[in-house]
């Protein structure tokens, strides 16, 4: 990986030492100095993400884009991508990163854009557009009753019908989620902080995509 980051390196006419010296740092950044003398094809995925990010570091971009950057990863690789991630913007580079992940998106990103079939949807941070388009609570009801639902549209709460699940929105859930658990629970209910991607079901809908 060492030999891989310098030839790489030298793409960009870096002097040799420079390159070897940045190539060096890259890796312990990337918490593979232990590795620096494998070859890529025996790396795992996530190393190889990894390496992936040290090579489009090493000529030190204004910008760094990265295209569904932990897509595959196992949970732990993916956090210290993101830690990393972190260092790089509190460092003050600039990240432009594309993600189907909602938490990843919000996690990361400062401002952001749901695209969907090439049209744009919003755009935002992401703590706004969650209390924008869904609120601060989302309650979720297995095998909900038409009890419910008469419930619901009498309080003027947003929800969507699954037939065995039922999804309400709302900014402050404490009361209606008691009343609902008390009077109005069948088979199960839970409360829960929304996220973005409740947002972006609630804007592109949750219809398979093939």
């Amino acid at each position: 990986m060492f030999d891989n980051l310098v030839v790489f390196a030298r793409y960009f006419d870096i002097p040799a030492a420079e390159a070897a010296r940045r190539a060096r740092d890259l890796l312990k950044f990337m918490a593979l100095e232990n590795r620096a003398d494998a070859r890529t094809v025996d790396l795992s995925g996530g190393m190889v993400r990894r390496l992936v990010m040290a090579r489009a570091l090493i000529n030190r971009p204004a910008l760094l884009i990265l295209d569904e950057p932990t897509t595959g990863l196992d949970p732990q690789s993916r956090h210290q991508l993101w830690d990393r991630l972190d260092e790089l913007r509190a460092d003050g580079l600039s990240v432009l990163i594309t993600t189907h992940y909602m938490e990843e998106a919000s996690r990361l990103c400062d401002r952001l854009i749901i695209l969907d079939g090439g049209r744009l949807l919003v755009e935002g941070k992401p703590a706004e557009l969650v209390r924008q388009h869904v609120g601060r609570h989302v309650i979720e009801v297995s095998e909900p009753t038409n009890s419910l639902t008469d419930f619901l549209r009498e309080r003027g709460v947003q929800y969507e019908n699954f037939s065995h699940r039922l999804i309400a929105s709302v900014e402050d859930g404490s009361d209606i989620y008691r009343e609902i658990s008390e009077r109005h629970c069948a088979g199960g209910c839970t409360m829960r902080m929304a996220t973005l991607e409740d947002v972006f079901l609630r804007l592109t809908g949750r219809d398979l995509r093939e």
